[in-house]
């Protein structure tokens, strides 16, 4: 059904007396204007539009509107990112929720800042000219609006809704893309901020958590809200430091790395931020992003996997297709390229979860877990009061521990290898073989692999030999596929 046809029959309900004029309109997001922007309508919100009731912000309803960038709180100028808006309510009489978002220059609101566009069907883009009374409707990416049309809002195709009572009844995207109740509903779609630095950029998002089914004015709780974005400014491009790239920290900081290991890179100049970490936002499906904040990062030619970005540090990791040897790395960012730097790639370079936290007595004990540790309260494996603050414990002998690690080479399920880069969902087993020592005694881990649901993370299940002594400083090592791990480790295992 067009846009055209849902207002012709809104006005034939008002005719009959059966349905408020603007009752489609609640269905398929409000004329232009609805955003609460100031000076327009008043600074309206979905609240005002006529086809909603209830107070905005009404702290009683215990919902929200929150918005998310892929760039964080900074936007760069004419590059665009994902936006996400989620609209949240907790009461169970709100089964639909819509919204209407809108990007101007914080100086002037008036004045539109940079272009929206879709990526699905459950959002469209309103086309305006500045009086709000003459406007059109982009429904596929790919679309401009008319030069005539100077301001752009998106806002929902159909009010996303509750399953349970999705019958298909009121039209296309209403209940195509539905949530199950008492979780949030989010809306994704592109923003790409204007070509110059315009200043900072507000970003107006008014959003409705109705009845639905069918939609109805009554009983509606209105959330509202604005985000301020700050330009990234241009500078010198990136450098990477020489020495400026080692495995990841607290798995034994090595100089050279394998593919699926993590990285750390550190330089100047490599990210428009102090910090900017990986959001679901920022995935395709399973995969992770290559690219963050418009850094990103090659290995002899293929994009790394990228999970955090700062000015001066890049956490990367190393994908497949690399090879061994001698790897050139190049970062990259919206100030250019860095020059190529030279990263040694072994065919393994494992390291276990060590951070220098975990330094006791002067020895560097790994993070290992009890077995009666739990997501909420974790008890880990160390001397006894070990370190203040931390609930630990020596591991008993025949105690399944749990240990971490990174950089142990391709794992496989069902015969087939698990990429690199992707969210690990199933069990699988390392292809090489691996053997964990608890002073000379070796014992074969019931479970080595990559972990669930994690990227580049490997895990160990192994029992502790029932044949060990009490000993708070137990030298722990391993062998996978032949090599032995160069960290020097501890544990404590007392009966």
């Amino acid at each position: 059904m067009t846009r055209r046809g849902k207002i012709v029959l809104a006005k034939a309900a008002m005719v009959m007396g059966m349905l408020p004029v603007l009752l489609w309109a609640y269905e398929y997001g409000p004329n232009p204007g609805y955003s609460g922007v100031p000076g327009e309508n008043e600074g309206a919100t979905c609240a005002t539009v006529g086809c909603h009731t209830g107070t905005t912000n009404d702290k009683a309803n215990n919902g929200s509107v929150t918005v998310n960038f892929s760039n964080g709180t900074l936007y760069i100028p004419g590059v665009s990112e994902t936006v996400t808006v989620t609209i949240t309510d907790p009461a169970t009489t709100q089964k639909a929720a819509g919204f209407q978002l809108t990007a101007r220059v914080a100086s002037s609101p008036s004045t539109m800042a940079g272009t929206f566009a879709t990526v699905d069907t459950n959002t469209q883009v309103i086309c305006s000219e500045t009086n709000l009374q003459a406007f059109t409707y982009l429904n596929a990416n790919g679309l401009a609006c008319k030069s005539a049309y100077t301001l752009q809002y998106i806002e929902q195709t159909g009010t996303q809704t509750d399953p349970l009572l999705s019958t298909g009844k009121y039209g296309p995207g209403g209940y195509e893309n539905s949530i199950t109740h008492g979780l949030p509903y989010t809306y994704t779609f592109m923003w790409t901020p204007p070509t110059t630095n315009v200043g900072n950029v507000t970003i107006y998002v008014a959003a409705n958590a109705g009845v639905g089914n069918p939609p109805t004015q009554d009983g509606d709780h209105i959330y509202a809200t604005k985000y301020t974005l700050t330009p990234a400014t241009a500078g010198p491009p990136p450098t990477i430091s020489n020495g400026g790239i080692v495995s990841a920290g607290a798995f034994g900081a090595f100089a050279a790395a394998t593919a699926g290991s993590w990285i750390e890179i550190y330089g100047s100049n490599l990210a428009p931020s102090n910090g900017y970490s990986w959001q679901g936002i920022n995935f395709n499906g399973n995969n992770a992003p290559t690219a963050l904040q418009s850094v990103g990062v090659t290995i002899n030619g293929q994009p790394a996997f990228l999970d955090y970005v700062s000015a001066g540090q890049v956490n990367a990791q190393v994908p497949n297709g690399v090879g061994t040897g001698q790897a050139t790395v190049i970062l990259t960012n919206f100030n250019g390229a860095s020059a190529p730097y030279t990263l040694t790639l072994n065919a393994l370079e494992p390291g276990l979860l060590a951070p220098s936290s975990f330094t006791v007595g002067g020895k560097q004990y790994v993070v290992a877990f009890n077995s009666d540790s739990t997501a909420t309260n974790l008890s880990y494996v160390l001397p006894t009061g070990g370190i203040p603050g931390l609930t630990s414990r020596p591991a008993r002998p025949g105690e399944t521990l749990v240990i971490y690690g990174v950089g142990f080479g391709p794992a496989a399920a069902s015969g087939a290898q698990i990429p690199f880069g992707v969210i690990v969902t199933q069990s699988n087993s390392l292809t090489n073989s691996m053997q964990m020592f608890f002073g000379g005694t070796q014992v074969t881990p019931s479970y080595f692999g990559l972990a669930t649901p994690y990227i580049g993370l490997y895990q160990f299940n192994v029992a502790v030999p029932l044949s060990l002594a009490n000993s708070d400083a137990v030298p722990l090592t391993f062998n996978v596929g032949g090599n032995t791990g160069s960290q020097t480790l501890y544990t404590a295992v007392h009966n």
